[in-house]
């Protein structure tokens, strides 16, 4: 028999991630690999949570991978409050660690306390960057922005000089000590040569790859109905659920698994697109699509590649306890987007209580009740005032 839900402590975790929704409007110095548009700090963080995921063979002794990723998740979070610093603009560094210092105690004090004083401490150790976990992330959210620069088709113009400070005499100047591989390749890319092929090679093709999944558009609303979401920030959220409401599984999972798995889940869309849960689809078509995008995908990592197309396929069958949760997850993310943007995409599709009950609350249900429980009332008495406006 599972313990009953406590109500208040999943209220304070669902203000956390409510809160967390602004994340996606903090712009960033760094654009995307198409030079389209400045990047947002949501899915940068979802890029580096999935750059230490690929790149996990190149950890330092004594590094927790799960642990690390969790840390890339949550390792901006204060920049809601404090703000986003480029690296080609000076600023005052006491400054800025005080208003970051605030706005984590601001945020992390949302949660309930013991989960709180956890992610605020997680937060802390990676700012320290003592640890050989901190110090992994710290390279990931080094690099990242260095390659992404790097590595895109045209070189945005004034990105390639800073990018290239940042590397030999700015904050990431030791990575030639300490990550060689790393820096051999980005110094190769920045002389406009061909870099080593090999595994790592693989790795940083693959992850230049997915920056194409901020370009995918969603259905729902985010920032309180101000534009549409993107898969790779809504699989930043969406994987910052599973951080947070874990404990809220019907039976033990493993939780770094979930939140692996969404990482991932919406790779795919890349190449697929992403497709609305309430508008006609053939359902045939979408499968066999997602399939041929995840032998590409995946494909682009060689061997290294099999475990986690396995871990996407995992996820597809809904078999498993961990698979269940995240697809419940995956389907009780957006809900909360539209009840904070006043109905969102159920206005656009004419969504009707019945109909979400099987399209989405079913879902929810059959791998989260508890959390289906708790979003029932809100979710039925929205699309009811939205239906009776309409009357």
């Amino acid at each position: 028999m599972t313990e009953p839900t406590d109500l208040r402590r999943l209220d304070r975790q669902m203000t956390f991630l409510g809160e967390a929704d602004a994340l996606k409007g903090v712009e960033r110095h760094n654009v995307l690999l198409d030079l389209s548009r400045p990047e947002n700090v949501a899915e940068h963080s979802w890029h580096v949570a999935l750059w230490a995921l690929i790149l996990a063979p190149d950890m330092p002794e004594g590094c927790d991978l799960s642990r690390a990723i969790a840390m890339l998740l949550i390792h901006d979070i204060v920049e809601i409050d404090a703000g986003d610093h480029s690296v080609a603009v000076a600023h005052d560094p006491h400054e800025i660690a005080r208003k970051e210092n605030a706005a984590a105690v601001r945020l992390f004090g949302l949660l309930p306390p013991d989960q709180g004083a956890h992610l605020h401490a997680l937060w802390q150790e990676f700012e320290e960057n003592a640890t050989p976990t901190a110090v992994f992330a710290k390279r990931v959210d080094h690099m990242q922005p260095i390659l992404q620069v790097f590595c895109a088709p045209e070189w945005h113009a004034d990105h390639p000089e800073i990018a290239g400070h940042t590397l030999t005499e700015g904050r990431a100047r030791r990575m030639a000590q300490d990550w060689p591989a790393l820096d051999a390749h980005t110094r190769a890319l920045m002389a406009g040569e061909a870099p080593a092929a090999g595994p790592l090679n693989n790795r940083l093709a693959f992850l230049a790859e997915a920056d194409r999944l901020k370009r995918v558009n969603r259905a729902t609303l985010v920032l309180k109905g101000a534009r549409r979401e993107n898969s790779a920030e809504h699989s930043w959220h969406v994987a910052l659920y599973a951080l947070i409401l874990s404990e809220h599984a019907p039976q033990p999972i493993d939780a770094a698994k979930v939140i692996t798995m969404l990482l991932l889940h919406d790779l795919v869309e890349i190449d697929a697109g992403d497709v609305p849960v309430f508008g006609a689809v053939d359902t045939a078509a979408v499968e066999a699509a997602e399939i041929a995008a995840a032998d590409r995908l995946f494909g682009l990592l060689g061997e290294e590649g099999q475990p986690l197309r396995a871990l996407w396929s995992e996820f597809e069958a809904n078999e498993s306890p961990e698979a269940r949760f995240a697809k419940s997850l995956d389907r009780f993310n957006p809900p909360n987007q539209n009840l904070a943007s006043g109905g969102g995409s159920w206005v656009e599709y004419n969504v009707t209580r019945d109909t979400f009950d099987r399209a989405v609350g079913s879902k929810i249900a059959a791998g989260a009740p508890a959390l289906w429980d708790w979003i029932a009332p809100k979710v039925h008495d929205m699309i009811d005032s939205l239906q009776g406006a309409k009357a």
